[in-house]
Formats: C-alpha cells, structure tokens, sequence
C-alpha cells in the first residue's frame, strides 16, 4: 500500500465528519433564520443574529468547504467515476446553491437596513431534504446508473495529462 492509499480512511472520516456538521448546519440555519423578529426583543433578536452569523461564517461554510475538498480528493485517490457518482455532484451542487441562498437570506436580514420577511423554515427545509437524501441513497446504495445516457467525455479519459500523478 502506497503512502496516498493509507490516507484514503483518515480523509473518508474526515469527510464524512464535515458532511454531517454541513448538514446539520443547512437544517439547523433556517430554523433559526425563521427566530429573527426584531418583536422579539433587541437583547434576544442580537443574540440569535449573531448565532446565525458566527454558525454560517465559522462553522458551517468552513465545514462545506472542507467536505467538498476532501471528497474531491477521494474521488481522484479511489478512482471513482461511476454515474452514480457524477449524479451525487448534481445534488452536491444543489446544497451548494442551498447554502448561497441561506448566506444571501443572512446577509439581506442582518446587514441590509429596512423591514425583512424571513422565509418560514417549511420549505426550504422540505427542499434541503430532497438533495441530502438523495446524496445519501446514491452513496450508500451505489446504484447501477449505467442505462442513464450520459456525454461521451464522461465515458471515457479524453487523454489529457493532469497536472499531478494521480495514484493507482
């Protein structure tokens, strides 16, 4: 087992890891999203807008950014390019797209002056459901997507030279 294989565990855990706070974030950050009422209270609506900010900033965005770059690097480590997995990155793309929106929603609630109608936590967490689930059928079931026409540059290496050698 070469050097780069041995690493491959140690970066599914961590990725694994991120994927789970990711997650938990982009659920967790409408629910508190759907709280900022300034009725509240000045003392309670600071105190939930700056749990929201810190979460998205520090926390959340930090963990999408490193599950996103470790799974690219499992990807090119296992040599894995089944389409299963290139249907796994639509739906990665749509909790990316999600995750913009929540940090637009943050921005236009907490820096922008005027009144704000927060979106109710309803639908965008219905939403959130579909891409998360999906991604979690796709991993764990591995399905046989093969009948699923796709582009030929997908099929097959074009031949290009990556500017790295990528292990065997």
């Amino acid at each position: 087992m070469n050097d780069l294989q041995a690493i491959v565990p140690h970066l599914k855990s961590l990725h694994i890891a991120m994927l789970i706070i990711w997650c938990a974030g982009l659920f967790a950050l409408p629910l508190m999203l759907a709280r900022h009422d300034p009725a509240i209270g000045q003392a309670d609506y600071t105190r939930i807008r700056r749990a929201t900010h810190y979460a998205y900033a520090f926390v959340i965005t930090p963990a999408a950014v490193i599950a996103i770059a470790s799974g690219t690097g499992l990807i090119f480590l296992r040599g894995v390019f089944f389409t299963w997995l290139f249907a796994k990155l639509v739906f990665v793309a749509a909790m990316v797209g999600f995750h913009a929106w929540i940090g637009y929603v943050l921005v236009e609630v907490a820096e922008r002056k005027g009144v704000h109608r927060v979106p109710r936590a309803t639908l965008p967490l219905v939403l959130l459901t579909v891409p998360v689930t999906c991604v979690l059928m796709l991993v764990l079931a591995k399905p046989d997507l093969e009948e699923i026409p796709l582009p030929h540059w997908l099929h097959q290496p074009l031949g290009h030279q990556l500017p790295f050698d990528v292990p065997r």
